[in-house]
């Protein structure tokens, strides 16, 4: 297996709880609360652990907060570098009102970073990609963190013989396809905002996944359609997949999922289309759990196999 580093340069301590009704100037008695580590390559990190793999997951972590990030994370047994930064880890909020079935997710903007601070993400990451392996830099950048970060990163991936998966979004995301990435996953809205159109229908989001491609802004782009499933955009054409009907309970983190087994397969040299069908069955398994729980291997196994029978 070729090893894999995740980056997190904006994680948060996922705090999710749930009550019956969310009213405004209310005070609302609340279930019991979880707590998890979160943030995009921190998440691909504890998928790819849980799918039998390891990463080694590079974050910051800075406060009161971070620390009980860092206990939370460690207590996974996952192998961490923790860049230290001065302000506080941001925490993001999730409600699941029971009363409705809605979910109410609230996503704090993280604390600003120094240039030294981010200047130092960067060395370490430097110092750990690993050769010929695989790099995930993933979320949002916080305060103080320039557009470019993600095609710095990038660019010190292509310096190791390393490929780069970048999972973000705005200025960020366009900068790193100026690099030349490996896969990026985005919305259908990033979509239009990358290719400079607007993407009414199915057949219109495939073809502009297939223009970045074409490109050479990414080798693989990957694009969820709903109901309808989801689709894989590469050199080698397109590949297309149903998604398994699962009862979902929240999709926080499915995304994460999605990317952590697609990773794990490819640097355990499946081909893509292996890979594809394990994104999308974990994906779905995050789907399936409460919360910000994330997908459990069983599920994950089981659904792959669905989609081999839907194949």
């Amino acid at each position: 297996m070729r090893p894999i580093l995740t980056l997190t340069i904006n994680p948060a301590l996922d705090v999710s709880t749930s009550t019956e009704h969310v009213v405004s100037e209310h005070k609302m008695r609340c279930g019991r609360s979880r707590l998890d580590p979160g943030g995009g390559g921190v998440n691909v990190a504890r998928v790819v652990q849980r799918l039998g793999g390891q990463a080694l997951a590079v974050y910051t972590a800075g406060g009161p907060t971070g620390e009980a990030f860092r206990r939370l994370i460690e207590a996974e047994r996952i192998p961490t570098i923790a860049v230290p930064i001065h302000g506080s880890t941001r925490e993001s909020f999730t409600v699941d009102e029971t009363g409705t079935g809605k979910q109410f997710r609230f996503v704090l903007e993280g604390p600003e970073l120094s240039e030294t601070e981010w200047r130092a993400c960067l060395a370490v990451v430097g110092e750990s990609i690993p050769v010929g392996g695989y790099v995930v830099a993933s979320g949002s950048l916080p305060p103080g963190v320039p557009d470019d970060f993600y095609a710095r990163v990038t660019r010190l991936a292509h310096g190791h013989d390393a490929r780069c998966i970048v999972d973000t979004s705005g200025p960020a995301l366009a900068a790193a396809l100026d690099e030349g990435v490996y896969l990026v996953k985005p919305s259908g809205r990033e979509l239009g905002e990358l290719v400079g159109a607007t993407l009414d229908t199915e057949q219109s989001k495939i073809d502009a996944a297939a223009e970045l491609v074409a490109r050479g802004s990414a080798e693989v782009v990957a694009l969820t359609l709903g109901g309808a499933g989801a689709v894989l955009a590469s050199a080698s054409g397109i590949i297309r997949l149903g998604v398994p009907q699962v009862t979902v309970q929240s999709t926080v983190g499915a995304g994460d999922s999605f990317l952590g087994a697609f990773v794990l397969r490819i640097a355990q040299g499946f081909p893509v289309d292996r890979a594809f069908r394990a994104a999308v069955a974990a994906g779905s398994a995050t789907a399936m759990t409460p919360a910000t729980e994330l997908c459990h291997r069983v599920d994950v196994e089981r659904l792959e196999a669905e989609l081999v029978a839907l194949a």
